[in-house]
């Protein structure tokens, strides 16, 4: 099976790599945040585009607009470092790693299912998703099937994420009391 990758795709996909190369090699902490910011845009609409409504909105709230208010609010707080150069230097042992590691997530693209695919392992395994589907509103009291999953099937790694966000909360408060920097 050959998966087809639409122009739309193509370039969603190139703005996400450019944008994560920029925020990665930047050396100007504030062109970093931005720059990630315009990432975690990209991701929410490619996450639009592959029907994952529910990711995009967490992507687009969280990743573009908190955690980027977060780290506008942390540099307004802390003092920035002038560089001449625009661009980190390249640690070529380490693009390499991530090189090797993109090339084999790559490989494992083509074997990946088409978007709606009525062959993809989520509906190859009918009893499980039938009974998600069948008896979500029975054993939740929630209508939305997806809400359903998240908070009460998957409560307990939804209360592990909320955690994180809350620490990651807890430190950031705790990183914009300081003034400077050293």
């Amino acid at each position: 099976m050959s998966v087809e990758v639409t122009a739309i795709e193509a370039v969603l996909f190139v703005f996400v790599i450019a944008t994560a190369l920029v925020t990665a090699l930047a050396r100007d902490v504030l062109s970093s945040i931005i720059v990630f910011g315009a990432y975690s845009l990209g991701m929410a609409v490619l996450y639009t585009f592959y029907r994952a409504p529910d990711v995009a909105l967490t992507e687009a709230a969280i990743s573009a607009g908190v955690t980027t208010v977060l780290l506008l609010l942390t540099i307004a707080k802390t003092s920035r470092i002038d560089h001449e150069a625009v661009f980190e230097a390249v640690d070529w042992p380490a693009a390499t790693v991530v090189g090797v590691l993109c090339a084999a997530m790559l490989a494992t693209v083509a074997h990946m299912p088409a978007v709606g695919d009525p062959e993809a392992p989520v509906w190859s395994n009918s009893e499980v998703t039938g009974y998600y589907l069948a008896n979500t509103y029975a054993d939740t009291g929630v209508e939305n099937t997806v809400m359903a999953v998240l908070a009460s099937y998957r409560g307990f790694d939804t209360f592990g994420e909320a955690v994180v966000v809350f620490a990651a909360g807890v430190a950031t408060m705790v990183v914009l009391h300081r003034e400077v920097f050293s």
